[in-house]
């Protein structure tokens, strides 16, 4: 989301970020624990995220088997559904540019005092440790996105049923919708497919984190 904003703004956040940074570093938290902590957070996000089109799926489906009632309190709840996921779907990607933000600034300071060392045989060691987890860091946050990537599709199928439904409030339109349940449903079972990969690969990337 970063590379969306205004140059100017991007370099004052990433004031705010190293500001904020150094102010945990003194209070003894530093860069690699935040990095567990926004992962984690992530993770979160993305349990959230999965419950939340969980949802969007059953309310649609209760769309198209509609058999009676108030068709307009369908459509509510169906709209809101689709409105929770949108909200769901900001915050992943929220949590996603703030592991990103501390990540960079971590290697970016590994990488830097790499050269202070004196000691040839400790730098090699720190050396091999930084390129270790910045490959794992790699995997972890390919696997984000391709989760994010998953996203989209199924945001756009809601919003077109929502608003398809929102202008034929008959039972004409539930049956036209029938026929994208099919869709819908596998673009959402992609979806939470994908965010469980992330997760696991999040987890496996905290364990290591930890054991050092």
């Amino acid at each position: 989301m970063l590379r969306f904003l205004p140059l100017a703004l991007i370099v004052l956040l990433s004031a705010c970020e190293s500001t904020y940074f150094d102010a945990m570093e003194k209070i003894g938290v530093h860069k690699r624990d935040i990095l567990i902590d926004r992962i984690e957070e992530a993770q979160e996000a993305q349990e959230d995220g999965q419950e939340q089109f969980k949802n969007a799926l059953e309310q649609f489906k209760s769309v198209v088997n509609f058999d009676g009632g108030e068709l307009e309190k369908v459509y509510n709840n169906l709209n809101a559904a689709y409105e929770d996921s949108v909200s769901a779907a900001d915050e992943i990607r929220d949590r996603m540019d703030a592991v990103e933000s501390v990540a960079e600034a971590l290697f970016g300071e590994w990488e830097g005092e790499l050269g202070e060392y004196n000691n040839a045989s400790l730098r090699r060691d720190s050396e091999r440790q930084l390129k270790d987890t910045r490959s794992r860091y790699t995997r972890l946050m390919t696997s984000m996105h391709n989760a994010e990537r998953t996203i989209d599709p199924v945001l756009s199928s809601l919003k077109d049923n929502v608003l398809y439904l929102k202008h034929n409030l008959n039972a004409r339109a539930i049956a036209s919708l029938k026929g994208e349940l099919g869709t819908v449903n596998k673009d959402v079972s992609k979806l939470i497919d994908a965010m469980q990969a992330a997760i696991n690969e999040s987890n496996v990337f905290i364990e290591q984190m930890r054991q050092g």
